[in-house]
């Protein structure tokens, strides 16, 4: 039972599970941003992206069915650069940050206007509407920004006022307006 365990193990060598590992890690996070890419409107790139992720599906997925039944450790290192892929394939969009955002605060009059006037002066277009809240008239603050810097942008209104309700949404489409440039492509 050992021996035929040891046999089973060692069967393939290190080099080629290696290889089976991280080129499906690769593969899973290109679909991984690849996907996302094509969501955000980014359909070139998305294009790009799936035509290199099959190339490595095929020759990966080739490997693997062809040798499994002598090598299962195959098929196990390609489950788990599957699992592997697919989680540093959303790091990777993460820390890329495409797309845009719409980011709407709602909050006392007051507050509104001073976090209003302290985004304008940091470059960013703010629309202010009023509201009603649930005891007194409230206002709720619209701006578009790259999905990139909006945590910067929370941060400074959750300066300003720490309980102002912040809601963010992705923005498929925009057209008009005023957005803050976008900075570098990687944080």
């Amino acid at each position: 039972m050992i021996d035929r365990l040891i046999e089973i193990l060692t069967i393939t060598s290190f080099l080629e599970l290696f290889l089976i590992f991280f080129a499906k890690i690769i593969e899973v996070s290109i679909g991984t941003l690849r996907i996302i890419l094509i969501n955000k409107g980014y359909r070139r790139i998305g294009v790009i992206l799936a035509l290199i992720e099959i190339i490595l599906w095929v020759f990966i997925a080739s490997r693997v069915i062809n040798g499994i039944q002598e090598s299962p450790m195959k098929g196990i290192m390609y489950s788990l650069g599957f699992a592997v892929g697919v989680y540093v394939g959303s790091k990777l969009e993460e820390k890329i940050a495409f797309g845009k955002v719409l980011i709407q605060t709602i909050t006392s009059v007051a507050s509104g206007k001073e976090i209003a006037d302290f985004l304008r002066k940091e470059g960013y277009g703010v629309t202010i509407i009023d509201g009603r809240g649930k005891d007194e008239t409230r206002s709720v603050l619209m701006l578009y920004s790259n999905r990139r810097g909006s945590n910067e942008v929370i941060e400074k209104i959750q300066k300003i006022n720490p309980k102002a309700m912040v809601i963010i949404n992705d923005v498929s489409t925009l057209s008009g307006g005023f957005i803050s440039p976008m900075k570098s492509l990687l944080k």
